[in-house]
């Protein structure tokens, strides 16, 4: 009687190594970061035109108080103000930035970011660097609103302008997505720091009005101000003189801002949980 002999084992198949959980490096990270942040703006264009209601609101009427204060004369006016509004533009739209980082934090999106593999810093840069587009866009159309009014535009010298603006927004972009992790429990600490620190930049800046006749203590808190190089510089460049002093001081402003931000900000990613 033939018996039928235990199957043989068969061989388990060989497990196939998990995928590296490690990061695929610091630029394709920020590049993917980038992209799922700026997927928002393609789907939505609009949202960025809204948010120049604010600036050209300021354009519209602030404007023709500065005509009126220099005795009509529109092309010089908008020559010193348009800038100004450029300044404003990036404070603003990068300085609330951290906002949206708090919405994700207390819808647990922030969480499920934090353990893909992607590198911490990646996280930070990625966001900061959405923010230039939007500062592009809207610092353009602002430029191209006041040409038929008299502003002359120069274009190098525009260019130059958004390039610095860009730098110095997303140093600014960081800092406000590092506060944001320092409020994840209190957001309305995040609002009461954002509005009580960004309108003392803006008056302090000379952006609106100009500070030479101001107080004494006003000038000194403008000498420490960054935004007040980089509204001269702007000034500067776009009106088309790149060799003003005023130009090395804003960009060294817009540099050290960025410095600053992205280091603070980097730090508080890294710590996140």
């Amino acid at each position: 009687m033939n018996t039928i002999s235990p199957a043989a084992p068969t061989a388990a198949a060989p497990e196939r190594p998990a995928a590296s959980a490690r990061p695929t490096g610091f630029v394709h990270d920020t590049a993917t970061v980038f992209a799922r942040e700026s997927r928002p703006l393609v789907r939505d264009p609009f949202s960025v035109i809204f948010s120049l209601v604010q600036p050209l609101v300021f354009l519209g009427l602030f404007g023709p108080l500065l005509v009126g204060a220099s005795g009509g004369d529109v092309s010089g006016t908008l020559q010193w103000f348009v800038p100004g509004i450029l300044v404003m533009v990036a404070l603003f739209g990068t300085a609330s930035t951290g906002a949206n980082l708090l919405f994700e934090m207390q819808t647990g999106s922030h969480e499920r970011t934090l353990v893909a593999p992607l590198s911490r810093s990646a996280l930070l840069v990625g966001r900061a660097l959405k923010e230039v587009v939007p500062l592009v866009i809207q610092g353009t159309i602002v430029v191209l609103v006041a040409v038929p009014f008299g502003f002359r535009l120069d274009v190098p010298g525009l260019i130059a302008g958004l390039a610095v603006l860009a730098v110095f927004g997303i140093g600014f972009g960081a800092l406000s997505y590092r506060l944001a992790l320092a409020c994840r429990n209190r957001d309305w600490m995040f609002w009461m720091v954002h509005q009580t620190l960004l309108f003392p930049l803006m008056i302090l800046s000379g952006m609106l009005l100009p500070l030479e006749d101001g107080p004494e203590w006003m000038q000194v808190a403008a000498a420490v101000n960054p935004l007040s190089y980089l509204v001269a510089a702007e000034r500067a460049l776009l009106a088309g003189d790149f060799g003003d002093p005023s130009v090395i001081g804003g960009v060294i402003a817009a540099a050290v801002t960025c410095a600053i931000g992205i280091v603070l900000g980097v730090q508080a990613m890294r710590r996140a949980r």
